[in-house]
């Protein structure tokens, strides 16, 4: 690894658009001081973020870590940290980081951190992967059989929670010389979490335009039909609970089907069956989670034209229940669940991309997509 004249280390983060950008920048801004903190010999930093699509159209690892490299031999970089928001696979597990000392390269996966305190553990991942690949070799053991260096392992709160796995020979096709893997149950639901934080499923609901359109139509219309306010007057909790849960699940079995959600394996083997798993649990999340935010905006709107709209008068002489606070959040409780149901019927009229769009990151659209493309191949 080349290392910058006049003491400054130049470090990049190379991070694919959209969310790995975001977080680069955030990343970026304090990790010189840290860096020149726990690093040794009064060492100075500079740090560049690019932005760039460095995954597109693959993810395999060696080809992955070749466009790294070959980007930081074409820089003066002496340390290239790469960022994506995709789910990486090696050797039939989910990584974490790929790190290759010889070539000062690194690879994170961000969903391996989890969907929680993401901005902190993405920075001390950098920070552990920098001061990783500046170790001297000597200080680590010097050289290996075949010459080439022999690298230092991560060491740190981000190493603690993965496992370490011998990547193979290091050559034409394998660059890295350590990797790291999410193991266990622990593991793997950190990894689902930070697959469904990397979808952003907050704004499933304004990108279902049409969807939500029907579904506040409906909730207007329903507010102010008697025949509503009798069956509401007349459903218990636990109906309204079913009512819920059940308007719920037709919208994200709606979605999956409509717009061909669902993800097959493309081989019978273990591994991808595994695989295809971990994916649609991500995407039944990530729907479940918007739907659930469209489903509490509903009952506010509902509740908020309840309390305009209706008068006590005609409502009790109707349902010959009085109408107070209780039968406002029945009803409003009531018209969310029918309402729910128009917006899986009118999300129909949404195209597949403007649905995916909503659904996942402009990584993993574009990563079905290629899958998609193959599949028809």
């Amino acid at each position: 690894m080349r290392v910058s004249p006049q003491g400054v280390t130049v470090v990049a983060l190379l991070a694919d658009p959209d969310a790995p950008t975001e977080i680069a920048h955030r990343v970026a801004r304090a990790l010189p001081d840290r860096l020149a903190e726990k690093a040794a010999q009064g060492r100075r930093f500079d740090v560049q973020v690019v932005s760039e699509p460095f995954t597109a159209e693959t993810e395999d690892l060696p080809t992955l870590m070749r466009r790294i490299a070959d980007r930081r031999s074409s820089e003066s970089w002496d340390i290239v940290v790469a960022l994506t928001d995709l789910p990486l696979h090696a050797q039939g597990r989910k990584l974490a980081a790929n790190l290759s000392h010889e070539d000062g390269s690194a690879l994170l996966s961000l969903p391996s951190l989890g969907g929680l305190r993401l901005q902190r553990r993405a920075r001390r991942a950098v920070e552990e992967a920098v001061l990783s690949l500046l170790a001297d070799p000597q200080a680590t053991g010097g050289e290996e059989a075949e010459g080439r260096p022999r690298s230092k392992p991560l060491q740190g709160p981000f190493a603690s929670r993965l496992t370490s796995i011998h990547p193979g020979q290091v050559g034409e096709q394998e660059t890295a010389d350590r990797r790291y893997v999410v193991s266990g149950p622990r593991g793997y639901l950190r990894l689902l979490v930070g697959m469904v934080r990397a979808n952003r499923p907050w704004r499933l609901v304004p990108g279902l335009s049409k969807a939500l359109a029907a579904a506040l139509a409906t909730g207007a219309i329903a507010t102010v039909n008697s025949t509503v306010w009798s069956l509401a007057a007349s459903l218990s909790t636990p109906r309204l609970v079913i009512a819920m849960i059940g308007s719920v699940a037709l919208m994200i079995g709606w979605l999956i089907v409509d717009a061909n959600l669902w993800h097959r394996p493309a081989d019978a083997s273990p591994e991808e069956r595994k695989r295809t798993a971990l994916y649609n649990a991500s995407t039944v999340v990530t729907l479940g989670i918007g739907v659930l935010v469209c489903y509490v905006g509903l009952l506010v709107i509902n509740l908020v034209w309840a309390l305009f709209i209706l008068n006590g008068q005609v409502f009790s002489s109707l349902t010959r229940t009085p109408l107070h606070a209780t039968e406002y959040w029945t009803l409003s409780w009531f018209v969310a669940s029918v309402a729910t149901v128009a917006g899986a019927l009118g999300s129909g009229l949404e195209s597949d991309e403007a649905i995916r769009a909503a659904a996942y990151s402009k990584r993993e659209q574009e990563r079905r997509s290629m899958l998609k493309d193959d599949h028809d191949a």
